[in-house]
């Protein structure tokens, strides 16, 4: 008889997103959810191991890519009208990555992003592909929290 609690992986496409605390709906991708930490070589003259010691640098994190597919809500545009205009209109948001029963799992939280890069909808005639709307956007933090 089995006792142990059957813990399976959580299923990517179940998530949404918040920009200042509002969800934002209707996301088809999210990613660039990284981070990495430099290395620092540091040798003292009285080392006796004859290698560098290895000490944690600066963090950098990568740019957060949203795609959803183009509708009439300029939401994002008109934010990224703010950046080109030189409006510093930095915002904290989240990825929340929910179970079956939408229910909160993960969280992703960014703090001063703002968007760095907007694409438009590529277009082809000859195509019955939904048009895509993407988004760069450039943190200084990502932190990674259980609901």
């Amino acid at each position: 008889m089995a006792t142990a609690v059957r813990n399976d992986p959580l299923r990517g496409y179940n998530f949404r997103i918040e920009l200042d605390n509002t969800s934002v709906a209707s996301f088809r991708e999210a990613s660039g959810l990284s981070m990495n930490t430099d290395p620092v070589d540091y040798r003292e003259g009285t080392d006796t191991w004859l290698s560098v010691r290895k000490l944690p640098g600066l963090r950098k994190f990568a740019n957060i890519t949203l795609k959803r597919g183009f509708t009439t809500n300029l939401d994002l545009w008109n934010w990224y009208l703010n950046i080109l205009n030189g409006v510093d209109d930095r915002r904290n948001g989240a990825i929340i990555l929910q179970d079956e029963q939408h229910k909160e799992i993960l969280r992703w939280q960014f703090q001063n992003g703002w968007i760095t890069k907007w694409e438009g909808a590529t277009l082809n005639a000859t195509s019955n592909d939904v048009s895509i709307e993407s988004i760069e956007i450039v943190h200084e933090r990502l932190e990674l929290s259980l609901s």
